[in-house]
């Protein structure tokens, strides 16, 4: 039983957790999945919502690839894949329609375009068509925690110094016509800055995490 908990929780296997959370990270060090960080983090409702719709189609998709892994002939396994995210997807849409429509309406075209995410179908080329359910499973919830973890960060400091909220809260104070009706930090003449809420601004941001991170690791500096 102990043997069986190792194998389970192994140095390796944890690695699959933490590894994309830092030093092999979806965006900040492979670069994909850009496209969701550019559109949808101007706020972080949404964008925590879009991590979560990834999170769960990236796990199961894994984990079902991976059962019928020795059952997909070779020649059409790209086409059981897009079928498979493709069902997930879908499934994901309805819920989100059926519970949380408006930001179901914010999200738009892009919960559909998790079926062309370059993170999900690269999981299950390069992973799970290669492992277990058990490693599959591990490889789904790092990758799409370390997608996630990023893609909350750009949305968190979007809407903070785009509109001085956070989930549509006024966490900086509340800006009013003259300094003395402001409260908070409005009260010492700050102004939100207005460029954080464009597309071009989540690049940067996403930028200056990638600089960030490679900067205290030097292991992601190529030579």
């Amino acid at each position: 039983m102990a043997e069986e908990k190792e194998a389970l929780f192994s140095k390796k296997n944890k690695a699959l957790l933490t590894d994309p959370l830092d030093d092999n990270n979806p965006i900040s060090v492979q670069v994909l999945g850009i496209c969701s960080a550019l559109a949808i983090t101007v706020q972080l409702k949404p964008a925590l919502v879009m991590s979560l719709a990834v999170l769960f189609v990236i796990i199961a998709s894994n984990v079902i690839v991976s059962l019928i892994r020795n059952l997909i002939p070779s020649r059409i396994r790209i086409i059981v894949q897009l079928l498979i995210v493709a069902s997930l997807v879908i499934l994901v849409d309805q819920i989100l329609k059926a519970y949380a429509y408006d930001v179901s309406k914010e999200l738009s075209v892009f919960v559909g375009l998790i079926i062309t995410n370059c993170i999900v179908m690269g999981r299950l080329e390069a992973f799970a068509l290669a492992n277990g359910p058990w490693k599959s499973f591990l490889d789904g919830v790092g990758n799409g925690a370390g997608y996630a973890f990023i893609l909350v960060l750009v949305a968190f400091f979007r809407e903070l110094l785009g509109s001085g909220k956070l989930m549509g809260f006024e966490v900086l104070g509340h800006k009013a016509k003259t300094l003395a009706e402001s409260t908070g930090v409005y009260s010492f003449g700050y102004e939100n800055n207005g460029f954080m809420l464009l597309s071009p601004m989540a690049l940067i941001t996403v930028g200056i995490i990638i600089w960030i991170q490679r900067a205290r690791n030097r292991k992601l500096i190529e030579n």
